[in-house]
């Protein structure tokens, strides 16, 4: 099974989860195969019962003449002294293994939960707000020359993209964010429900307008990480994407130093 993940992963069919860069992310895709587990031996075991009852009611339903062999009516007289009802042994096996199976997968999905709840002394803070149809975004830490560190965030159009650049996904202002340090994710919105999402992140925050949740983010390693508005916001709901930076610390305060 892990390799059959594995190679859905690496392979090109765009099917699978995004490279995690995150713990949270990476716990997501872990809980996600541990369930897949207990989904496939479900699978099995229900195709295998489907299978024997069509197949030994078809031989009932087909020996009009008696015509069957001994392997046959053995395997018929084996199906057939099994008491299904009031059958105390079988009624507590359908009942303790599904419920063993629940608890294993509840373990491990509780504490995802508080996790992707806790939220502890960050480092960053930054302000998110969600508009029809752009972003904007405010460092709520810093104070330069020409004020606050805010700018608003819009889509690439086509005619303006570069060679490599992917087509609505790319934004005019990046949200810059350092690695290894935790970072509070402060959104709300201006005008109707938005959804800061970025897969690769493993989180996703609604924006609702007077209200602000709030998120933590714990950044693994560098790179480029694509989101998109994950509330259908009105008709260019998928015309605000999201591109966050991931960059390290001394990089980040040069981009920061950038400002004053």
């Amino acid at each position: 099974m892990l390799y059959l993940l594995n190679f859905l992963e690496s392979s090109n069919w765009q099917i699978n989860f995004q490279d995690p860069a995150t713990p949270i992310a990476s716990r997501i895709i872990e809980i996600h195969h541990h369930v897949f587990f207990f989904l496939v031996i479900i699978f099995i075991f229900v195709s295998w019962m489907l299978y024997r009852v069509v197949s030994e009611f078809a031989l009932i339903f087909s020996d009009k003449d008696n015509t069957l062999n001994e392997k046959e009516l053995k395997s018929l007289k084996s199906i057939s002294s099994i008491e299904f009802t009031h059958n105390t042994t079988i009624e507590i096996i359908w009942t303790t293994i599904p419920s063993l199976i629940l608890i294993l997968i509840a373990i491990p999905s509780f504490g995802l939960l508080y996790a992707m709840d806790d939220i502890i002394d960050p480092e960053v803070t930054i302000k998110t707000i969600g508009h029809q149809w752009y972003w904007s975004y405010e460092y709520s830490d810093y104070v330069t020359t020409a004020g606050k560190i805010s700018f608003d965030s819009y889509m690439v159009p086509d005619d303006e993209l570069e060679l490599g650049q992917l087509r609505l996904l790319e934004v005019d202002n990046s949200v810059v964010l350092p690695v290894g340090v935790y970072i509070r994710l402060n959104v709300s919105a201006a005008d109707v429900l938005h959804s800061w999402a970025v897969p690769s992140l493993g989180i996703k925050i609604d924006a609702v307008p007077h209200r602000i949740n709030s998120g933590i983010i714990f950044l693994q390693r560098t790179g480029v990480f694509y989101g998109q508005c994950s509330e259908i916001c009105g008709v260019n709901h998928g015309f605000m994407p999201i591109v966050v930076k991931a960059v390290s610390i001394s990089n980040y305060l040069k981009w920061i130093n950038n400002y004053n």
